[in-house]
């Protein structure tokens, strides 16, 4: 399967959970690093408009990256679409601070390509790493909060 092809299945795994999950999703014109922006317009305990920037990345098998360009977006979420062409796919999700955690905890971020150019990627995920990410594991229903969790951390920041 081309990269494409997996990019365009992920992409859709990942729009039919968020939807499933009540979150309505837009798709940017043009990509600076903003694959889809997910967001909140109703609700009964909806006060405002939320919104965050998903990265995706999306793979036939296992595979993580981090890179620190994304730390421009304080809200900006990752999910990992992995296994995108079986019916056993895993989403993951996390913020760009999660995700250098979780990056730091394996020493990824001591590596010469993060420090060289702060960016590392791995398509042999470990049963470390596969720990380390249980916590972010999607499903439909757990997309609400992490969205919410996204806003709530931006605002502290602002």
């Amino acid at each position: 399967m081309d990269s494409q092809a997996v990019e365009i299945i992920g992409r859709n795994r990942l729009v039919e959970q968020l939807l499933l999950g009540g979150i309505e999703v837009a798709s940017p014109l043009r990509d600076h690093g903003v694959d889809l922006i997910a967001y909140l317009d109703t609700g009964l305990d909806l006060k405002e408009f939320a919104a965050c920037p998903i990265q995706m990345k999306a793979a036939t098998g296992r595979s993580f990256s981090i890179s620190a360009k994304y730390g421009k977006f304080p809200n900006l979420i990752h999910a990992f679409v992995w296994n995108v062409s079986s019916p056993e796919a895993e989403i993951y999700a996390m913020t760009q601070a999660e995700a250098v955690a979780v990056a730091t905890e394996l020493g990824y971020t001591e590596t010469a390509s993060w420090l060289a150019g702060d960016y590392y990627t791995n398509t042999k995920v470990s049963g470390k790493l596969l720990d380390l990410l249980q916590p972010y594991r999607m499903t439909a229903y757990l997309w609400r909060e992490k969205v919410e969790s996204a806003m709530r951390a931006v605002r502290t920041t602002l």
